[in-house]
């Protein structure tokens, strides 16, 4: 402990005040997040809507798939409008039209400059004034208003339902005909979105931008980036330079030299006998393939809905697969393979923890964690089948269809039952664990491993913390500690270290080296991966404090990519170590494509949407795609990729990894992901960018800007990047294949004295 004594604690104060920040920015969310009104009342004393009717009406939007049609705050799918913007700003056009009847007699598009100066800052004036009332609890909107208001609802009512005359917008917005059949739920999810488009066109108190930091951009109100967003902008630009500077710094002075150990003349890994527990790892190694091949295609088939948006090449299916669901399925498979391939390694680094053999009972547990994993794979995905077919029941579609909200879609029962999975996992490794701490040697590295373990197995937990009803800002704050926190956070620290343990292991890397470079690189994911949570939800509700703590630490979060160039080199020259290295020439080739997307997709597409004042205009576009695809599948997708290959090779020793078939399947995979970004998600962003910036986000996201020819071309051209992607993951999927079922030889090598004899001390 005493050679990494400032490491450990690095690491742990690193730790303390990055959650004890999270933790009170998140007492300050839940104190200052838009009011839900009582009722939205009128001079009149008219009762428009009451918090019922807004809350009814979130649920509705969520049985619908929620953030899988379209998105509110900019968070969900990019085909459909983002309805908090689109919704905005038909309000406001419906305002300025009756105010112009009522005061010249004309439409407004008919008025002269200074007529239409004057609406214009009426406008303003009444939209960015709050009326709420903190002693009832109730907002006062004028008449006017709640005849637009009325106006606007009716649009989303027919558009939800079956209205011929939007047939053509359901199609271009890939939402399937009645997709809320119930009249009355589709009243109240008018509510619903009423209430997120006058959150961000309202002034919180004593302040003068929006509760939404004035997102989204909407100038006929002044929706501008404020002043604390442009000067959050410059900081966070100054603080990448800074971090980048002192980390090359540090790097340089602080790195210790050492020469790499003379690796063994056969790989130590093989030299112990199979477990019973490693041996049943390859049905989980199956599994991760069929659930990655289903959640590619998945991805092409939804891709495609958006250009034919309620057809699949000409045929109509979207009444019983639609976008909604395959976007659902598609993101929900890939979180359950990613995450089933790292228990895998877990699981597989268990006995060689426990001093290669299994714990008591570790076979079994493995068995009943896999069929655990089966059902919770195959109930969500029914349970989001029939809340978006609207079969299931009103009251049941939160527990156990869909909860609306992104990469989070299954229902809560499903999310309690993996959860439980999870800690099965985590009790099935800390019964190797804690018999690995009673031996001899140094520990520090196995003790980071099963920190990380058991961060991995609760972190998951935070998504239990919101409910059907609550806020969707305190929503937003728990979702993305799943989905920033432990996916980007926690996985990136057990990934690194049980690499690093398994280099370590095999002999390649000294133990030293390996504990330093895990310890320094938990440190550095974890200073700017906590609080940089924040900055997913600059404009969910949150105050300019949470936008400050997110831009500032978002900023370090990249910085230690710097380094990535030098990681994926120290992965390419282990091949060179040992002759025996060429048997795992591709898990390592995964690990090296691993940095380059994480240096592309988390790093430059990543800063690139990063900053306030660029995520202002960028939130909810393409561009958002573009980081999503090169973050996720480029880092977590080659990790994986990489953990099955692996593990593959190891628990099968007599097989012979087929070098054509992975380098079609790794090269490809690459190459699709390359043009699916670069020829298609890109320009479309971009071409949205300019759009956002010069016109607005309603028409970024609207149908008369994504559906001209020019961007229907650029998605059609997708469909190259797809064809190639495909047959990479086919090509990939084939070898597990073929590893996992491929006969088994029936006599052991080496008997129990010749494996002490020649595994290393």
């Amino acid at each position: 402990m005493s050679e990494y004594r400032k490491l450990w604690w690095t690491l742990i104060t690193v730790l303390i005040v990055t959650f004890a920040i999270l933790g009170f920015s998140g007492v300050e969310i839940y104190k200052n997040a838009p009011p839900i009104p009582s009722q939205i009342i009128t001079p009149s004393q008219k009762i428009l809507m009451t918090k019922e009717d807004i809350l009814n009406g979130q649920t509705a939007w969520q049985s619908t798939g929620g953030m899988q049609i379209g998105s509110i705050w900019g968070h969900g799918a990019y085909q459909a409008p983002d309805w908090t913007a689109d919704w905005l700003h038909r309000e406001l056009l419906a305002w300025l039209e009756l105010a112009a009847q009522e005061k010249h007699g004309k439409s407004y598009a008919q008025l002269n400059g200074e007529a239409q100066a004057g609406l214009d800052y009426e406008l303003k004036k009444e939209y960015r004034g709050n009326t709420f009332n903190a002693d009832t609890g109730n907002v006062t909107v004028t008449e006017r208003r709640a005849t637009a208001i009325a106006q606007t609802a009716d649009y989303y009512h027919r558009l939800y339902g079956a209205a011929p005359e939007l047939q053509k917008a359901r199609s271009n917005f890939a939402m399937k005909e009645d997709t809320l059949p119930d009249a009355s739920r589709r009243d109240d999810l008018t509510k619903f979105f009423f209430w997120t488009a006058w959150a961000a066109s309202t002034d919180r108190p004593g302040t003068v931008a929006t509760y939404t930091n004035n997102w989204p951009p909407e100038p006929l109100i002044g929706n501008h980036p404020t002043t604390e967003n442009v000067l959050w902008s410059l900081a966070c630009i100054i603080i990448l330079i800074a971090g980048v500077g002192f980390l090359v710094l540090g790097w340089a002075f602080l790195r210790k030299h050492e020469p790499d150990p003379t690796p063994a003349q056969q790989d130590p890994l093989t030299l112990t006998r199979l477990t019973p527990s490693q041996k049943a790892l390859g049905k989980y190694l199956f599994i991760v393939m069929a659930l990655f091949i289903a959640q590619v295609l998945l991805g092409g088939f939804t891709a495609h809905y958006t250009i034919e948006g309620q057809e699949f090449y000409g045929i109509d299916i979207s009444q019983w697969f639609p976008y909604a669901l395959t976007r659902t399925w598609h993101l929900q498979l890939a979180i359950f393979w990613i995450a089933t391939a790292f228990l895998s390694v877990g699981l597989f680094l268990a006995p060689i923890i426990n001093g290669g053999k299994d714990p008591k009972f570790q076979k079994l547990g493995v068995n009943m964690l896999f069929g655990a994993l089966i059902m919770v794979v195959a109930g969500s995905l029914i349970g989001n089948f029939l809340a978006i077919k609207q079969i299931m029941p009103v009251e049941l579609n939160f527990w156990l269809g869909h909860q609306g909200y992104e990469y989070l879609d299954l229902g809560r029962v499903w999310q309690i039952a993996l959860f439980i999975g999870l800690l099965l996992w985590l009790g099935l490794m800390l019964r190797a664990f804690i018999p690995g701490f009673r031996r001899g040697g140094d520990k520090n590295l196995l003790a980071l491993l099963c920190a990380s373990t058991i961060a991995v197995g609760l972190f998951y937990g935070a998504g239990l913390f919101y409910g059907e009803r609550t806020h969707i800002t305190i929503m937003e704050y728990w979702r993305w500690w799943v989905v920033h926190l432990w996916v980007e956070g926690i996985f990136e620290v057990f990934a690194t270290t049980a690499l690093a343990f398994v280099f370590s292991s095999m002999g390649l890397v000294s133990k030293r080296m390996a504990t330093a470079a895990s310890l320094a690189a938990a440190s550095l994911f974890m200073v700017g991966g906590v609080p940089g949570t924040f900055h997913h939800i600059y404009f969910s509700g949150t105050t300019t404090s949470i936008m400050a703590i997110g831009a500032a630490f978002s900023a370090l979060e990249v910085v230690p990519l710097i380094l990535l160039g030098y990681e994926a080199w120290d992965h390419w020259r282990l091949k060179a170590r040992a002759p025996w290295m060429e048997a795992v020439k591709w898990p390592l080739m995964c690990f090296v494509a691993v940095a380059f997307w994480n240096m592309l997709g988390a790093g430059v597409f990543g800063f690139m949407i990063n900053t306030p004042v660029a995520l202002f205009y960028l939130q909810g576009l393409n561009t958002t795609a573009v980081h999503s695809h090169a973050a996720l599948f480029g880092v977590y997708g080659f990790l994986s990729i990489g953990f099955v290959l692996l593990v593959l090779r190891y628990i099968r020793p007599g097989l012979q990894f087929n070098d054509r078939l992975l380098h079609t399947g790794f090269w490809w995979l690459n190459a699709g992901l390359v043009l699916m970004i670069f020829t298609s998600l890109l320009p479309v962003g971009l071409f949205q960018f300019q759009a956002s910036v010069s016109t607005g986000m309603w028409y970024a996201r609207g149908e008369e800007f994504m559906q001209q020819d020019f961007l229907q071309t650029l998605r059609w051209i997708r469909t190259f990047g797809d064809v190639v992607f495909i047959v990479g993951a086919l090509a990939i999927a084939w070898q597990v294949v073929i590893g996992v079922f491929q006969p088994q030889p029936k006599t052991i090598l080496l008997d129990d004295d010749k494996l002490a004899a020649k595994a290393p001390a």
